[in-house]
């Protein structure tokens, strides 16, 4: 692509206002620059409005019921500790300087407060998948859930995170997305509890208790899931941020992978009840295999990369020690 307008190429010189080139000479003109400006400064608290409303409104009665019973709340947090373990050994596997608590404190804050807007466009959306017959789950699970969850996850790193300076290394990413799973995995699980035991109303409380139990034990399964799918696209992301040129088509693979293993979960966690016999025991040894495959696949990525990185520190030093140079590889 040229990089100069013709007319600019041969009229260099001659004042080309609002022809090829362009200053902010007119009210209008100035008047468009602050625009921009308030426009580009405000994108992410505007962003963030929207899904605090929406979280405001969706988490209303969640939150009225944890207040009512405490135990929920319990539950909840219960069920997010399988995440919590994981997402420690991501924290604590990083080869590099540890990440800020602060930074990670806002990345999980943020994660739980854009949950709001895939659960938004996941409901609006589902009721058009179910026309579909026999492919329409699937297709939901790929095209929708898979895609637009990740997608949150990966902003409630990218509104913050990314723009910090804790955030120097490719391998930061897969921490951040991590965290950002965490707390995405946290509030759905709240509200699956919170749902269970209200449609369990009508069966007395002791039913209703077991309901809230029950939906914590299969919950906290899934939270595992959401941490290493995250984990995924933000590692893509930290390798997005140090390759500026190809940092479009690197997010977009980083998200596509996360959203490909999400969707194919959730596509045989619905499929299988129908094949196999179909239980606690059964749901456990399914998430033991499908996490441990995904998850021994993230743990290659993040070995290979401190591999490399005890590389780099060994021929810093012997630079360093003998200073004549770089070193060998």
């Amino acid at each position: 692509m040229p990089d100069r307008d013709p007319v600019q190429e041969r009229l260099a010189g001659e004042d080309l206002y609002d022809v090829a080139e362009w200053d902010a000479r007119s009210l209008l003109d100035r008047f468009s620059v602050a625009l921009y400006g308030l426009l580009h400064a405000s994108r992410r608290w505007a962003l963030l409005i929207v899904a605090l409303v929406l979280f405001v409104v969706q988490l209303g009665f969640a939150g009225l019921l944890v207040v009512r019973e405490p135990n929920l709340g319990v539950l909840a947090l219960l069920s997010a500790v399988p995440a919590v373990a994981l997402v420690a050994y991501v924290w604590y596997g990083d080869p590099t300087r540890r990440e800020p608590i602060d930074t990670l404190a806002i990345t999980f804050v943020l994660a739980v407060v854009f949950a709001a807007i895939a659960a938004l466009i996941n409901t609006l959306l589902s009721g058009v998948f179910e026309l579909i017959p026999i492919v329409g789950l699937p297709l939901f699970f790929f095209l929708v859930v898979g895609p637009i969850e990740e997608t949150v996850k990966w902003l409630a790193i990218r509104t913050y995170a990314y723009e910090t300076e804790s955030f120097d290394a490719v391998v930061d990413g897969a921490v951040y997305g991590a965290v950002a799973g965490l707390g995405f995995a946290t509030i759905e699980n709240a509200l699956y509890i919170a749902q269970g035991y209200l449609q369990a109303a009508s069966l007395g409380e002791m039913v209703q208790l077991q309901q809230a139990i029950g939906t914590s034990l299969s919950r906290s399964l899934v939270g595992p899931g959401h941490v290493l799918y995250s984990a995924f696209a933000g590692y893509y992301l930290g390798l997005a941020k140090f390759n500026p040129d190809n940092r479009g088509p690197i997010v977009v693979k980083g998200i596509v992978v996360a959203a490909l293993i999400h969707g194919a979960y959730n596509t045989l966690v619905s499929t299988l009840p129908s094949i196999l016999p179909w239980n606690i025991v059964t749901l456990l040894a399914f998430v033991v295999v499908f996490d441990g495959v995904v998850g021994y696949a993230l743990y290659r990525k993040l070995s290979r990369y401190r591999s490399y990185y005890a590389r780099a520190n060994e021929a810093t030093d012997a630079v360093t020690e003998t200073g004549d140079g770089p070193a060998e590889p």
